[in-house]
């Protein structure tokens, strides 16, 4: 996208549901507002969540050298170790360079050793680290990330805003570095309107991890759950020929991790590094609530896995014609593939 917005909604003189949204379908392309969404489905339409709550995952440290860093927590690992990501300043895009195995960092109350490189030795941008904390019993990272750090934030957002602007109304189970952003525009009177429309709501939840990716990085691994009630949804509703809606990118790959051999959705927790695109297109997901990210990001290709490349090129280039704004704080798209 071009443009992104800087600001949330709520602070450029509308609610969170006055948002622009593009309404892409194989009839035509429709610009409406969030708080339309309701007249776009139908009833028995399930409409897919994700619970999971964006940490406050930006921390300042300082190296063994004294050199200002920003650490950004990530999601932790099973060998007790937290993925991080070291930048140079809060909301730049410089990645710190030179760090090694066995460096130490300053925390507000803590510290961080960095372990190893994450996934392999190869990779340059996210560190396992080994944190310890000193003003409290335990080590409960979200915990102490509640008491010093503050979200997580780029260039294109200027200003910091509280963890509050970075929530949805679904937000119940922090474990998010970066707030599963296709869910912000939601507000609980547009919730009534679906539910009292006919639209079926259920939960997931997948804790997202730092979204930086550069161009050609594929998502890493996160943590997921389909529990048993949104799974029986889903496959009744997909049994009736309904459409299934995930709400953002993080809904899609976590529904499609829980599918089996056979097409059915199964109760899932752990952890997924499935990758949709072109070759793994989407057996569940008929349609998506996302908002605009960059061209080359990889997201993109999740999309694609759910819509076709063609209507999703189209909906890009018309948003670009028409000025929507991309990012978190952005404008939406409902992309509904023919079923």
């Amino acid at each position: 996208m071009r443009l992104a917005a800087s600001t949330p909604a709520e602070h450029r003189g509308m609610s969170r549901d006055g948002v622009r949204m593009l309404v892409a379908t194989t009839d035509g392309l429709v610009h409406a507002r969030f708080s339309d969404l309701a007249r776009f489905l139908a009833p028995g339409d399930l409409l897919i969540v994700n619970t999971s709550a964006t940490m406050a995952a930006a921390v300042d440290g300082r190296s063994a050298s004294g050199r200002p860093v920003t650490v950004h927590f990530s999601t932790p690992l099973d060998d007790g170790t937290w993925l991080i990501e070291l930048r140079e300043s809060d909301a730049a895009r410089a990645r710190v360079t030179g760090a090694a195995p066995g460096d130490h960092l300053e925390l507000p109350a803590g510290a961080l050793r960095l372990a190893y490189r994450y996934p392999d030795p190869a990779a340059d941008r996210l560190w396992a680290a080994e944190v310890s904390i000193t003003d409290a019993d335990d080590v409960d990272v979200p915990a102490y990330l509640a008491r010093h750090g503050r979200p997580i934030r780029y260039s294109y957002v200027p200003d910091q805003w509280p963890l509050a602007a970075y929530q949805s109304v679904f937000s119940t189970e922090p474990g998010s570095a970066e707030m599963p952003s296709a869910g912000r525009p939601f507000s609980k009177d547009l919730v009534v309107d679906l539910v009292t429309s006919g639209v079926i709501i259920a939960p997931i939840r997948l804790h997202a991890g730092v979204a930086s990716l550069e161009a050609g990085e594929k998502p890493l691994p996160e943590r997921f759950r389909v529990p048993q009630p949104t799974a029986d949804l889903v496959n009744l509703t997909r049994s009736a020929r309904r459409r299934v809606l995930a709400a953002g990118t993080t809904v899609t790959r976590a529904l499609e991790s829980a599918v089996d051999e056979g097409g059915t959705v199964r109760a899932s927790q752990g952890w997924t590094g499935l990758v949709l695109g072109a070759d793994q297109p989407a057996r569940v997901v008929s349609g998506l609530i996302t908002g605009w990210h960059d061209p080359d990001a990889s997201h993109l290709a999740l999309l694609e896995a759910v819509a076709g490349r063609a209507l999703v090129r189209a909906a890009y280039a018309e948003a670009d014609r028409a000025g929507y704004l991309g990012h978190e704080f952005g404008d939406s798209c409902l992309l509904l593939p023919a079923i």
